[in-house]
């Protein structure tokens, strides 16, 4: 992949912008949407102030790849990531737009996230070592950070384009979406789960968590957003892999680490972040994508 220029904004003239997250652009083209990964990162909810160098191009190569990987499981929103085949409205775009977009379907998004988690890390961890249980579902006793649990984990949570997501237990999680939809969202988001890491292990990658996000589309849900990239997800070498400890990662968790070493209370504004620790943070995304479409 060629290197490209930092985006950590499109503007669109004459376009309307239903929203801007966190890292994505997204515009209504009336039937559909235009999702734009920008090279934005935010870690502890708090946007940087600085890009990563091709880190939006990453997360939609890698989305394209998982989207075609697990059509069989279910139907994703995706259309075309081809600028070419774009709204002619669009056309005087294609430069910005180019590897950084995707035309999808305009689906209603739960107002969930699936999380599934195959080990015990981050969050989960701190939470297992407090209370012996990680979202309210109670694990063996005596397991170790990083250890690969006895089987994946559903555990969902709010989200929020800006604030904390809130992690909510089955119950609330029902009454939230309703019992069919929790039902589908936690079968399909576990079989998501355990065809990806299946794969990525094959190519060195243990795939720690992950989440999915799901919309309604007509009368059924479909799989939206991204998927499986080093924004959603903790990638960790499979060699080398060793239970009791925190395990190098090709995800943002090398940023999340060079701030959790300074002295931020991790609200805005953030810091500066040095350009060794940004070109460090690229070279993980770059590699997660080498290892996993090679």
């Amino acid at each position: 992949m060629k290197p490209s220029n930092i985006v950590t904004k499109t503007e669109l003239a004459d376009v309307p912008l239903l929203r801007r997250g966190k890292v994505r652009d997204v515009y209504d083209l009336g039937d559909e949407l235009l999702v734009v990964a920008t090279d934005r990162i935010s870690c502890f909810d708090v946007v940087l102030g600085c890009g990563i160098p091709d880190k939006g191009k990453v997360l939609t190569r890698l989305s394209l790849f998982w989207f075609d990987f697990l059509r069989d499981i279910v139907e994703s929103h995706f259309l075309t990531a081809d600028v070419e085949k774009y709204p002619q409205k669009l056309a005087r775009f294609r430069d910005i737009l180019r590897d950084r977009s995707m035309l999808v379907k305009k689906a209603s998004p739960l107002p969930v996230e699936c999380i599934v988690r195959g080990y015990l890390s981050g969050f989960g961890w701190k939470e297992y070592k407090a209370r012996g249980a990680v979202c309210g579902i109670r694990l063996p006793a005596g397991l170790r950070e990083s250890e690969k649990l006895p089987s994946p984990l559903f555990t969902p949570s709010t989200k929020a384009d800006v604030g904390h997501d809130i992690n909510i237990d089955e119950k609330a999680t029902r009454a939230l979406i309703g019992d069919e939809a929790f039902e589908t969202i936690r079968k399909k988001s576990i079989a998501l789960y355990a065809a990806a890491a299946d794969y990525a292990v094959s190519r060195g990658i243990l795939i720690a968590d992950t989440k999915f996000e799901f919309g309604r589309f007509g009368d059924h849900l479909i799989l939206i957003d991204e998927v499986l990239t080093p924004d959603s997800s903790r990638f960790w070498p499979a060699e080398g892999y060793l239970a009791g400890r925190p395990q190098p990662s090709f995800d943002k968790q090398f940023m999340r680490d060079y701030l959790e070493g300074l002295s931020w209370d991790k609200t805005p504004p953030a810091p500066d972040i040095p350009a060794d620790i940004i070109r460090k943070t690229s070279q993980k995304y770059l590699r997660a994508l080498e290892a996993l479409t090679r």
